[in-house]
């Protein structure tokens, strides 16, 4: 469990990188139902494709479920080798 956490944390760190720019990359669909239940859960008060939302996501990443961080790698909005690299670390 500590290792979807720590995954989790990573991908929502890169996509808070992301909100940084001047438009961030779309929320897929897949992403959005694989995170339905997280984005409920813990940053229901955020609009979709907003950088607060990206930064809450961030802060739950420890949080958010297996499905969603898996969701977010097949999406492109984090790399395996970044969450595998964060893991090792500890993130």
């Amino acid at each position: 469990m500590k290792s979807y956490r720590a995954t989790l944390v990573v991908a929502f760190a890169s996509i808070a990188c992301l909100a940084g720019a001047a438009q961030a990359a779309p929320i897929t669909k897949a992403v959005q139902a694989a995170c339905k239940t997280d984005y409920k859960n813990y940053c229901g008060e955020y609009g979709l494709e907003t950088s607060a939302l990206r930064g809450c996501m961030d802060r739950n990443g420890h949080k958010l479920s297996k499905m969603c961080v898996n969701a977010l790698v097949k999406a492109g909005e984090i790399s395996q080798g970044e969450v595998d690299r964060r893991h090792r670390a500890g993130h």
